[in-house]
């Protein structure tokens, strides 16, 4: 008479309260013929004192001892030789028992399926027997609710992070996420407090240690000594939408807010910083032009004040009376804020008495010459002068002086703001001001609302541009002596050469 094979159930008995086992999780151990749990070589089983409120007298106990940690082995295979030889002997030991007809109630931490030991059981037993997984409550649940604070909301995005990756590879995560969980602390714990600092994240992360036991303690990412972080312990990022540092007035605590001059870049999301990005989820406030400010999409609670492009200094002022006030405030450039926009204006207001105490960043965007080099080839490969044909903030004599010495130092130049519905003129005189100086040849790369469904960039000769076709969502790219228009594997493109004859 054969016997018919035992099932395995993977059993999610949660962070650690063992009021917090589902109610399926505890049939199951009961039932059980065998409860299996993993331990250090210590032998003390979190996973079993968890358990033990739901076990009963007579059932057998596998105890699955690591053979290791992170010390070394004299297995030929290295660290993960001897425990790929773990994880295939403890198999079998659970496949004895399930063969001789026997259930298996496998315990793990938090959730089966979730960075958990019972997966390297899951998948070596799965084809051969019945298996079942039983969910559970995760770490990451129990440090939410230690801190009572949510972690995302609507179309937040929530990274689960190893603090096993390198400092790099952890930086660039969290400067990318809305929020995040790193997990697999204790020794990694000084890896992880630099990319958080790297990622500028430091202010807005929780430490929390042995969630939902009773020696659960939470904290301040600063205040811990690395020292004392258990393995069971995790760094807690939550969102934007949700984080007290960046959406409680700094006021309270005596302080005052911040204003940070950020660039979306020339058109396209695409360009715009995973660094911005983060700055303007982290905004209590946005200031800028109105056309600048539709292109950032709102998270709840912040409050957007648009305004029209001829105030920058009223605008700086704005926001700075608003981080003085204990707000958060971000200022909306397109571009690079640096580059004929608004952190020049923002800084020259904040140098005033009234603003001393209020911090002003800038967080630096792409800027439209380097968009519109990209789309032909490298016009920029060398030297080149970057000048804004508007004459509204400085007189035009200043303008044409500026063309025609970095026309006579044969610079490339990047021409910004060339005209609008009011000055029609410009181009034409600029036109001719850099024909003293240059051959009519010379290549001139119109470029036009670049990075959006609008774009046109195209290639002309500086004798033939058209002012009547140059409006104030061009930038111009005019080429020197050395700047050649040549034919590639992609087409026409434009560069100019590094050495210079």
């Amino acid at each position: 008479m054969s016997i018919a094979p035992g099932k395995l159930w993977g059993v999610g008995i949660g962070p650690g309260d063992s009021e917090l086992v589902t109610v399926k999780a505890a049939r199951i151990i009961e039932a059980a013929d065998v409860v299996a749990f993993h331990s250090a070589r210590h032998g003390r089983s979190i996973s079993r004192g968890v358990a033990a409120p739901y076990m009963r007298d007579g059932q057998i106990e596998e105890h699955l001892v690591y053979p290791l940690t992170t010390e070394t082995t004299d297995h030929p295979g290295g660290y993960q030789g001897a425990i790929d030889e773990f994880y295939e002997e403890a198999a079998a030991r659970l496949a004895a028992h399930l063969s001789a007809g026997r259930d298996v109630a496998l315990l793990a931490e938090g959730d089966p399926l979730f960075y958990s030991s019972y997966m390297h059981m899951h998948k070596r037993l799965v084809g051969t027997f019945d298996v079942e997984v039983i969910p559970g409550v995760t770490s990451v649940s129990a440090a939410s609710a230690a801190l009572k604070t949510p972690l995302v909301e609507r179309d937040e995005v929530f990274t689960v992070l190893p603090g096993t990756l390198p400092a790099e590879e952890l930086t660039r995560r969290l400067a990318a996420t809305d929020a995040a969980a790193i997990m697999k602390l204790g020794r990694t714990f000084p890896t992880v407090v630099q990319a958080l600092t790297d990622a500028g994240r430091l202010d807005e992360a929780r430490y929390v240690e042995r969630a939902s036991t009773e020696g659960q303690r939470v904290s301040n990412v600063a205040d811990v000594d690395p020292a004392a972080v258990p393995y069971f312990s995790m760094v807690v990022v939550p969102s934007p939408a949700n984080n007290v540092v960046s959406h409680t007035p700094l006021d309270g605590n005596g302080r005052v807010g911040e204003v940070t001059v950020v660039g979306l870049g020339p058109g396209a999301d695409s360009w715009t910083t995973e660094e911005v990005r983060r700055e303007l989820a982290r905004a209590t406030d946005l200031v800028g032009y109105v056309t600048y400010l539709d292109r950032v999409t709102m998270r709840p609670g912040q409050i957007r004040h648009a305004s029209d492009n001829k105030v920058e200094s009223e605008r700086a002022a704005f926001a700075l009376d608003l981080a003085k006030r204990g707000k958060r405030v971000v200022v909306v450039s397109s571009g690079d804020p640096g580059v004929f926009a608004m952190a020049s204006a923002v800084i020259e207001v904040a140098a005033e008495p009234q603003w001393a105490d209020v911090p002003v960043r800038v967080v630096p965007g792409m800027t439209a010459a380097n968009a519109v080099a990209s789309r032909v080839g490298a016009p920029l490969g060398h030297d080149y002068a970057v000048i804004s044909l508007s004459d509204r903030l400085k007189p035009w004599d200043v303008v044409a002086n500026r063309i025609t010495a970095a026309a006579a130092a044969d610079m490339v130049i990047a021409v910004y703001n060339p005209a609008s519905k009011s000055r029609t003129w410009q181009v034409e005189k600029m036109r001719d001001l850099l024909l003293q100086h240059r051959s009519p040849q010379t290549p001139v790369v119109v470029g036009r609302a670049v990075g959006s469904d609008e774009e046109s960039v195209h290639v002309v000769e500086l004798g033939d541009l058209d002012p009547s076709r140059i409006d104030m969502r061009c930038l111009l790219i005019i080429g020197s002596s050395q700047t050649q228009l040549v034919e590639t594997g992609t087409g026409r493109q434009v560069f100019t050469s590094r050495r210079y004859p």
